[in-house]
């Protein structure tokens, strides 16, 4: 090749690429920016636990977010209990990892299905929920709308029992009632209890139980057509091992020179993340790494917006005649703004006020140059 052809075949590339940027647009940048803007934000999840004392939802918790929740946890024996009502407690922690920052809130309910007469012992779950979606729509429907917290709980963890031939009156009711207010999804706790026969019978059992009345669980969304054949698998995989059968452990015990976590008995141990054991790391992969923003999106599209749109029903059927409205929710009084706060509004009105005056002579200008 001489020199001349060199010389050509780099003007050539060089326009190529001149080309190239010329017929770039740069929105293909989007996603980065939404991550960058995601990341610095942070996220946030709230976790509802539900179940009887005993079950280890405590000890899952910790077990799937490696952290202690419970630290000051006080244990009530069997009188106190009696007369014990279900209580609804809140533990907020600050979680990071790789620069990812998460506000994790986890709800525990403790008194649930501990009482001699259980009869609709899920009312206040029922109600805080409520609540939260009550919390939301009136920030929503508020003035300041840009910092609002987010509080609604996007998943229950229900724990049943690993004793017993499949669900109990509770176990339907509970799941019966909360199941188009929250995303159920249903455990079967402490399952070194029983042998992997025991688990695969139990499991078949409560799937027929949970079609035969009609129990609405969470769903996981179909695989997109693109996907890779691995996650297709494992998402199989998942949709398999429902109910989850798990096992809970906060202490390390040494296995073949390793130290993992999990129970230590007179037989043997019991690992926690040993997927021939339990379906701890299913459970964990479904809903961390997985069907997290899941979760939060079918909590918003789905359970709040029925939600809204029956607080909306319900105020717009509720007109007066001098076209006053009801609200089913109780609003907050307009507080009158204060001196600072008037002082500002006016700041922005006058601004605003120069800018399309200035709109005006730029339009007037063009108008003349085009005369």
């Amino acid at each position: 090749m001489t020199a001349n052809t060199r010389y050509r075949s780099r003007v050539l590339r060089s326009d190529d690429a001149g080309l190239e940027e010329k017929e770039y647009v740069g929105f293909a940048t989007l996603p980065n920016q939404v991550h960058r803007k995601s990341v610095k934000k942070g996220f946030d999840f709230t976790l509802l636990v539900a179940g009887e004392s005993g079950l280890g939802k405590s000890t899952l918790v910790n077990s799937l977010f490696l952290t202690d929740l419970h630290k000051d946890r006080k244990l009530l024996n069997a009188e106190e209990r009696i007369s014990q009502t279900v209580e609804i407690t809140k533990h907020t922690v600050d979680i990071e990892e790789k620069g990812v920052k998460l506000k994790l809130t986890i709800v525990d309910t403790p008194g649930f299905g501990d009482a001699v007469n259980n009869t609709e012992c899920w009312r206040s779950i029922e109600g805080y929920i409520d609540h939260q979606f009550e919390q939301y729509f009136r920030d929503e429907s508020g003035l300041n709308r840009k910092n609002i917290q987010d509080n609604r709980v996007h998943c229950c963890l229900y724990f049943i029992p690993p004793f017993g031939h499949g669900l109990r009156p509770v176990d339907i009711e509970f799941m019966k009632a909360l199941q188009e207010k929250v995303n159920v999804v249903p455990l079967i706790s402490k399952a070194d209890c029983l042998t992997p026969g025991e688990i695969k019978k139990l499991k078949e059992r409560l799937r027929e139980e949970i079609d035969k009345y009609g129990i609405k669980i969470y769903q996981f969304p179909d695989c997109d057509s693109d996907e890779d054949e691995d996650f297709k698998q494992k998402d199989k995989e998942l949709k398999e091992s429902t109910p989850f059968a798990v096992i809970g452990s906060n202490a390390v015990v040494e296995v073949k020179g390793q130290r993992v976590r999990g129970r230590l008995y007179p037989w043997g141990i019991v690992e926690v993340e040993n997927q021939a054991h339990c379906d701890f790391v299913k459970l964990r992969t479904m809903l961390i790494r997985t069907h997290m923003n899941d979760l939060k999106e079918v909590t918003c599209d789905v359970h709040y917006e029925n939600y809204r749109a029956h607080c909306i029903h319900t105020m717009t059927s509720k007109v007066n005649a001098d076209n006053r409205v009801e609200s089913p929710i109780p609003l907050f009084p307009i507080s009158t703004p204060d001196a600072d706060t008037e002082k500002l509004i006016k700041m922005k009105d006058e601004e605003l006020r120069r800018m399309q005056q200035m709109l005006q002579k730029m339009q007037q200008q063009m108008h003349e140059q085009d005369l």
